[in-house]
């Protein structure tokens, strides 16, 4: 048996189970995809690599500015660009307001998830389908892939809340709080379909910024130079993302190829760059969950269950990656007030992760 089974791989999931496991539980991460970082997610493609999840980090609190500088120091994270710029829906191109740095990796996001992952047992490709308590006062999990089971003391649901509605509603019929399924249920997200398009290196003009935020665009909400984020890029690529209401009228189309050319259509008419509408190659990524639009108001949410249950994520808060990360820390937290109150700290967990990290280096 496990102590704790954490389900998602993401920035939340994995900062709750360094957290825990440094405190010297047993942890085992589950995630159904085939990596790490959730939507800190990176493609490789034609070469090079591509953001098509979360695009930078802008940290504010004292804690994730920590982290962000911890990862600067191992030459994980750059600065990317000091400058958003704006285009309104009269095409009135705006100079930025608030400049402040946006930090990325060079070799993908996925690499801050990567990074918090030394020392943990982590299983990838594993879909939970079930989850039951047992008469020996346990969870057990029911795994999609050979109807294997694991059963834990404690369980970290770090997964977007509609997606943990679906694996934890069946157990309100064996005594899973109403007002904890209530919660879960009341949470919702933005979806957004995001377009990966390479270019030949010959094309020209080359935008001068790096990122673009369409603000009240019926159809986009942001566009970056994701090959400036590479060392040395071969040929330039966008990453272009949807606005939420465009997600929601293409999200059942099976075949978004079509839908990624229209975004694409769109940001050449609005942008003066007609040279965007004909790339080499492009890639489409649908987001179900892409953004918190009404996220739980608390950084965790407990069931009032014998055994502990907690969700955690970026729709805790609902600020992003830096929510994440907080979220998991609040997670970590509860579980371990609900089992053994082994001495943990927020600030100890940055000095334990910059160790390990130097350790899997060695």
């Amino acid at each position: 048996m496990t102590d704790i089974v954490v389900i998602g791989a993401g920035i939340a999931g994995l900062v709750c189970a360094q957290q825990l496991s440094q405190a010297g539980y047993s942890v085992l991460v589950l995630d159904k995809s085939r990596g790490l970082g959730g939507r800190l997610a990176t493609r490789r493609l034609h070469g090079t690599w591509a953001d098509h999840g979360a695009c930078y980090l802008n940290p504010k609190g004292e804690l994730f500015r920590h982290f962000v500088e911890i990862l600067r120091s191992r030459q994980i994270l750059e600065v990317w660009t000091e400058e958003v710029y704006e285009l309104t829906a009269e095409a009135f191109l705006s100079e930025p307001k608030n400049r402040s740095p946006r930090y990325v990796a060079p070799a993908g996001m996925s690499a801050i998830a990567k990074s918090l992952a030394p020392g943990l047992e982590i299983l990838l490709n594993q879909r939970v389908i079930a989850i039951t308590p047992t008469p020996e006062n346990s969870w057990c999990l029911t795994l999609e892939s050979g109807n294997e089971e694991l059963t834990a003391k404690a369980i970290v649901v770090a997964i977007p809340a509609p997606q943990a509605m679906m694996l934890l509603e069946p157990l309100g019929k064996s005594g899973l709080d109403k007002a904890f399924l209530d919660n879960l249920r009341s949470v919702e997200f933005y979806p957004s379909i995001s377009a990966i398009a390479g270019y030949p290196p010959t094309s020209h003009p080359l935008p001068q910024w790096k990122a673009l935020t369409f603000i009240d665009d019926a159809d986009l909400a942001w566009i970056g130079l994701d090959s400036s984020k590479r060392p040395n890029p071969q040929q330039p690529h966008f990453v272009v993302q949807s606005s939420a209401d465009f997600a929601q009228r293409h999200l059942e189309i099976q075949d978004l190829q079509p839908v990624a050319e229209l975004m694409l259509q769109r940001a050449a008419e609005s942008l003066s760059l007609p040279w965007l509408n004909t790339p080499e190659w492009m890639q489409v990524h649908r987001w179900r969950y892409a953004f918190p639009s009404r996220p739980w108001r608390e950084a965790f949410l407990s069931a009032e269950t014998p055994l502990p249950l907690v969700c955690c994520g970026d729709w805790c808060g609902g600020n992003l990656a830096e929510g994440a990360m907080l979220s998991g820390l609040a997670a970590a937290n509860e579980i371990n007030h609900q089992l053994h109150h082994l001495p943990l700290d927020n600030v100890n967990f940055l000095n334990i992760f910059t160790r390990s990290f130097h350790q899997s280096l060695d």
